[in-house]
């Protein structure tokens, strides 16, 4: 029979130089008989047809353009799919390269322990090399497992910032940590950009809950001991910035702990 129009065409650029694209070959498939299918490309108001060299880049359906493509400017792309019973087009597609941008996936991801919380898992990684030879901005994205589940929790909050503290975990667990990026507003480019594939998963391990349900807490003498270094840490504080006081209210306590917390000397405790 002959072949049927080809569908679903995407492209994405790496570099701002090249392109790549895919498609699929029609709601029934392959034919019986050997299909041609040709990439052709031109700008939108002007210039001649062009065609795609380098197929099978990106899997079966695919062909990539590396270098000649112009900024600025809006393509118009298409396919056509040819056997020996005919010719079958596609839909035109219109895209500016500035629009379909992505990158690698982000490199040196490392995972790691948060001191002795057991809930919190640090995570910090490098931004793609190409967002360095182009004006962007960049949001990221993270998403965890456990190691015995295949369910992946996403974080989407993350923004441009390249590390990020996953809290609430449970202790003593096993996560898997992947993360992508997705270059956005390139040159005033008013698309949303295109997501990067994951980074290969990292692994690390939440600290293990040293404390027994309903038993006794095995770290009480410390706790006293830090209780009775705060009280003092406390007066010594009161003796240097609250001269002439006459009355050691609540308040003035609560000004220590604000003290205490910006200094990052200690976390509340009871």
């Amino acid at each position: 029979v002959p072949p049927e129009k080809p569908v679903n065409i995407t492209c994405w650029s790496k570099n701002m130089k090249d392109l790549t694209c895919k498609w699929a070959p029609g709601t029934e498939g392959e034919t019986f008989l050997h299909t041609n299918y040709t990439l052709k490309y031109k700008r939108r108001w002007y210039g001649q047809d062009n065609t795609c060299q380098e197929y099978h880049t990106a899997g079966t359906y695919s062909c990539h353009i590396p270098k000649d493509l112009a900024l600025f400017t809006p393509y118009e792309i298409w396919v056509e799919a040819s056997n020996r019973l005919g010719v079958a087009v596609s839909d035109v597609v219109m895209l500016d390269i500035l629009d379909v941008v992505t990158t690698d996936p982000p490199s040196d991801v490392h995972v790691s322990r948060v001191g002795d919380l057991e809930d919190q898992l640090s995570v910090r990684w490098s931004s793609p090399p190409a967002l360095k030879d182009f004006l962007f901005q960049a949001k990221y994205q993270i998403q965890y497992r456990v190691e015995d589940s295949s369910e992946w929790k996403v974080v989407d909050d993350v923004g441009n910032q390249t590390s990020c503290r996953l809290a609430g975990l449970r202790p003593g667990t096993v996560y898997f940590v992947q993360v992508r990026c997705n270059p956005f507003s390139i040159y005033g480019s008013k698309k949303a950009g295109i997501w990067s594939d994951w980074s290969n998963p990292t692994a690390a391990s939440t600290p293990r809950s040293e404390r027994v349900p309903g038993g006794c807490d095995p770290k009480g003498g410390e706790q006293n001991t830090t209780l009775r270094r705060e009280l003092k840490q406390f007066f010594g504080w009161v003796k240097k910035h609250a001269y002439g006081c006459s009355n050691l209210g609540i308040k003035l306590y609560d000004q220590w702990r604000v003290w205490l917390q910006k200094s990052h000397k200690t976390r509340n405790q009871v």
